[in-house]
């Protein structure tokens, strides 16, 4: 039985409701397996400066709460500074919008698509009132990250609450979310795509596959909110739903790869981190992606593919922390290193993000509903506790039973 099979008997009704929710997710099913009529699709992002004087405001308001002078928020902001102090994150999710309103329209779904970001603009807030004054009122959310955490899920499903309260619409305008879709094949077939090209490519020129190595990079967390991400009722291990959802997408990756290319059983891989902040006296998950990468010669490794499996698309922490500081760290090692593609707009992720929609736009039943592990499919309405932050606590939440 799979963890979210073995966790649908708990709780499966909320006491009070899920607040901000759709009629057809009130009650807090684990899935809502009733059609229910969107009236339009909010794609939430996470937002990115647009040039060097918005690079310090808009680390402001990722940190905002949080007390952290601007002097230290120069030693990140030099990430941005190095690029112009442009994110490339909005004109990925600008590509994405018109990727997914194009598949929509394909499918006969007629759903507009309102973006709005956590940290800039176009920000959630002008997203709601915008479907709020198109007569949108039932809507339902794609946040542009695939795994369950407080930063990936809970924190977007607390700046739904936040947004609905602030602009004065609760009660008027409704936000679902969609899934986490880590092991949906759509999100899951851009990066066996990557890999498999990559090790063919180290093949073809004559690597042995016992010296190929490959590391499935994703952002490191704190362990404490590792611990506590996915329904508090289940047990996931030390690093909990987080490091298994990515652990569960890492192997799938690599038995699909060895299926056309037998060789790439006989190839080690791993989960590292990378991009921790933070103070050092706080424990984040490790091993960070450029420490390994240091250790694979001892280990007799010529050669390294790099796989960003915990991004939708090439954010600041792909182009910096893997294709800038990474590859720094394989050049210093003395081994090559392949940095692989993350989903972006890829077609095959661009449709899957819609099957999920359509998963909720037409009720379809958990059992038909496609994934690639056995962790999934994950749930429509969150569970009691999921993915709690622990040095802020829970604060209203939609798409989700209370706390």
């Amino acid at each position: 039985m799979s963890p979210v099979e073995s966790s649908e008997s708990v709780s499966a009704i909320a006491p009070d409701g899920v607040p901000f929710a759709s009629e057809q997710a009130v009650t807090g099913p684990p899935h809502v397996e009733v059609p229910t009529p969107y009236d339009g699709i909010l794609l939430a992002g996470f937002g990115g400066p647009e040039g060097q004087e918005d690079v310090i405001p808009f680390l402001r308001n990722v940190t905002r709460g949080r007390g952290i002078p601007d002097e230290r928020l120069e030693e990140v902001a030099h990430h941005y500074r190095a690029f112009g102090g442009v994110s490339p994150i909005n004109a990925q999710n600008t590509a994405l919008k018109a990727a997914l309103e194009a598949e929509l329209a394909r499918r006969g779904l007629q759903l507009p698509v309102y973006w709005g970001n956590r940290n800039w603009s176009p920000y959630l807030e002008e997203a709601v009132r915008e479907a709020a004054a198109d007569g949108a009122f039932t809507l339902l959310a794609i946040a542009t990250s695939a795994y369950s955490s407080f930063s990936s899920c809970r924190q977007y499903r607390e700046d739904f609450a936040r947004v609905l309260t602030d602009t004065g619409l609760v009660g008027t305008v409704t936000i679902d979310k969609v899934r986490q879709f880590f092991d949906h094949p759509g999100f899951v077939a851009p990066f066996i795509e990557g890999v498999r090209d990559a090790v063919a490519t180290l093949l073809a020129d004559g690597v042995d596959p016992a010296r190929v190595h490959v590391l499935f990079s994703t952002h490191s967390i704190p362990i404490a909110d590792a611990q506590r991400s996915g329904p508090r009722d289940v047990d996931f291990g030390p690093g909990g739903a987080y490091a298994a959802q990515h652990e569960a997408v890492a192997d799938l990756v690599m038995r699909e790869i060895a299926i056309d290319i037998p060789a790439a059983a006989e190839i080690a891989w791993e989960l590292v981190y990378q991009s921790r902040s933070g103070p050092p006296s706080q424990p984040w998950l490790e091993p960070d992606v450029c420490d390994v990468i240091g250790e694979l010669p001892g280990r007799g490794a010529e050669a390294v593919v790099i796989v960003p499996l915990g991004f939708v698309s090439d954010h600041m922490e792909v182009l910096w922390d893997l294709d800038t500081e990474a590859m720094e760290a394989a050049a210093e090692a003395g081994i090559r290193a392949i940095r692989t593609q993350t989903p972006g707009v890829d077609p095959a992720y661009v449709a899957g993000l819609v099957d999920l929609v359509e998963e909720r736009f037409r009720g379809i039943p958990a059992k038909d509903r496609p994934h690639g592990t056995s962790l999934g499919p994950w749930f429509d309405v969150c569970r009691p506790g999921c993915c709690e932050n622990v040095r802020a606590g829970f604060k209203p939440a939609a798409a989700g039973i209370a706390p």
